[in-house]
């Protein structure tokens, strides 16, 4: 089989460090790459703990990268480990986060733009600034290794410069970034559901040419699924919801308790699945 540096398999990398993702997670998303690619391809996972993992999937350790993470800014830093060298897989990949669901044919990512180009998702919260949306990527491995330096040099004023690690990518890749369809990638929160008050009526829907669904924030599949937020909720009927706002049960503003109502979803277990 091809190592992939000819291109003729398609390569997917993912990482999963810590407890808060369990293996199916990483199971789930096999399931549905290979359900939406044109073989052959190979997903590898770059984790701390490989146990339960589908056979078929490739676990590799989390590549060393020496450093103190920033304690003081969120941002998913770990994900530095994976701009540098990995081992035994090179070429062309393609990073998916954990917590997407894959709706419609991922062939297209490998084949747009040039096979050099470092290619992110456009974040709908900026658009703008113009920052790119590191959920799911594109990069020829070992091309943003320069990043490591800058980063490694002092990573919480990297962290406190750019905030996001994504947006530390979109300012300082090599040869600059570039941006897929804005179709092909649906954010859940902003793309899927409804806006307020329709969200109280109807439940949150995949936007037609969207490949891609990606979840921001505290908000995972399994909340979408059960109806709620974030993950520190329950699902409440709107009565319920309205009832919480104004008895001031809440964790916010009631504007924004009540614009944010979440319907459950139920093509997240037709699609969330092994």
């Amino acid at each position: 089989m091809s190592d992939g540096r000819n291109g003729s398999v398609k390569q997917f990398i993912c990482i999963k460090w810590g407890a808060k993702y369990g293996p199916e997670y990483v199971n789930r998303l096999y399931a549905m790459i290979a359900r939406n690619v044109t073989p052959p391809f190979r997903l590898y996972c770059f984790t701390d703990d490989d146990s339960a993992l589908h056979p078929d999937i490739a676990a590799r350790p989390l590549p060393v990268f020496d450093y103190e993470p920033p304690k003081r800014t969120f941002g998913k830093w770990p994900k530095s480990r994976l701009w540098g060298d990995l081992g035994d897989v090179t070429g062309t990949v393609l990073f998916l986060d954990l917590d997407v669901i894959i709706t419609g044919s991922l062939d297209e990512f490998f084949d747009y733009g040039d096979p050099e180009d470092t290619i992110l998702g456009l974040n709908p919260n900026t658009p703008l600034e113009k920052m790119g949306q590191t959920s799911v990527y594109r990069m020829k491995v070992g091309r943003l290794a320069a990043l490591q330096d800058i980063f490694k040099a002092d990573p919480q004023a990297a962290a406190d410069k750019y905030r996001f690690e994504q947006r530390f990518v979109t300012r300082n890749a090599p040869g600059g970034v570039k941006f897929w369809p804005r179709a092909w990638m649906a954010h859940f929160r902003m793309h899927c559901v409804p806006n307020f008050p329709l969200n109280y009526f109807r439940e949150p829907r995949i936007p037609p040419k969207a490949r891609i669904v990606i979840f921001a924030g505290g908000l995972n599949p399994p909340d979408a699924l059960a109806g709620r937020w974030d993950a520190t909720l329950t699902h409440q009927s709107p009565l319920e919801h309205l009832r919480a706002g104004l008895a001031g049960r809440r964790k916010e503003s009631f504007v924004k308790h009540m614009r944010h109502y979440l319907r459950p979803t139920p093509w997240v277990k037709d699609l969330w699945t092994e």
